[in-house]
């Protein structure tokens, strides 16, 4: 929901994640998130980097855009669509100066239910469909896309039956041995041992730019966290700024995607914090777990 302009989930419409980076915004809402879960080893995200990094985070951005994971985990080429969707009544209200204030909660239950780790069952209306994005999106960034059995799961519930199918095949080309290796890690996706391979989604916000009824389009706007993190690690973890567009539609009672898109940005400027050494990276990311992310 991570990278850079490599070849990596992207939108469908460009033949995977490839034009896009991994695997999301502005507008009068933002996201709020809630019912933390325990789920102490996903990561989620893609980073730029060296030649690596950059092919790492276009595979990494996969977690976004399952179809860009084939292309551009690390690049990304959004789609945004001219019609903007008026804000539902409660998810934002304008302040003093005509501009919009943070997004009140608006007590509505984002899911119903699970499929398997992701949150499913979100509303028909625009606050289920961004639902649906964030946390697709978080799931399409999770080091679990690395492994072949978890990311046909997981592309299988985040896409439509129509859109799994044409994506597989360019994503299980893109996450080659050779990728992988590239990343540190073994054929099966194993990062080696006393290692610990980080790769993370957390979106920052999401908007809805077009709404039809049964169709939606969605920009998330996330950060990413990439890399190895372990003593003899030449690949750090890093950070990447990106904006997914997931175009959506209602099918079986849930959001599905459709096709998507990635590019670069927003990116803020970056903070005087020292970087912190890779055994309490490794110890964050086994402690904190991840959110439910809710409209």
């Amino acid at each position: 929901m991570s990278y850079d302009d490599e070849q990596g989930y992207g939108s469908r419409d460009s033949g995977g994640r490839g034009d896009g980076a991994y695997s999301t915004m502005g507008g009068t809402r933002q996201t709020r998130t809630r019912l933390p879960e325990g789920n102490p080893g996903a990561p989620h995200g893609r980073r730029p980097a060296r030649n690596s990094r950059s092919l790492v985070m276009a595979v990494g951005v996969v977690v976004l855009l399952v179809a860009a994971i084939a292309f551009a985990n690390l690049g990304g080429g959004g789609s945004d669509s001219p019609n903007a969707a008026p804000a539902a009544p409660g998810n934002s209200r304008s302040d003093a100066t005509g501009g919009t204030a943070p997004t009140a909660p608006t007590g509505t239950d984002p899911v119903t239910g699970k499929n398997g780790s992701i949150a499913s069952g979100f509303a028909h209306d625009e606050q289920g469909a961004q639902s649906a994005a964030a946390n697709y999106a978080v799931a399409l960034g999770s080091a679990e896309m690395f492994h072949s059995d978890s990311r046909h799961k997981i592309v299988d519930s985040v896409y439509s039956f129509e859109a799994a199918s044409e994506i597989k095949g360019p994503q299980d080309a893109a996450y080659s041995a050779d990728f992988l290796s590239k990343l540190g890690l073994d054929s099966d996706g194993n990062a080696p041992q006393g290692n610990t391979f980080v790769s993370r989604t957390i979106p920052v916000g999401t908007k809805v730019t077009e709404f039809r009824g049964t169709t939606a389009t969605v920009d998330v706007w996330y950060t990413g966290l990439i890399g190895m993190s372990g003593p003899d690690s030449t690949d750090p973890v890093s950070t990447s700024w990106k904006t997914w567009t997931a175009h959506l539609a209602w099918s079986k009672g849930d959001w599905k995607v459709t096709s998507d898109s990635q590019k670069d940005g927003p990116a803020p400027v970056p903070g005087d914090v020292a970087a912190s050494t890779s055994d309490e990276i490794s110890k964050a990311v086994g402690e904190f777990g991840g959110f439910t992310y809710a409209r």
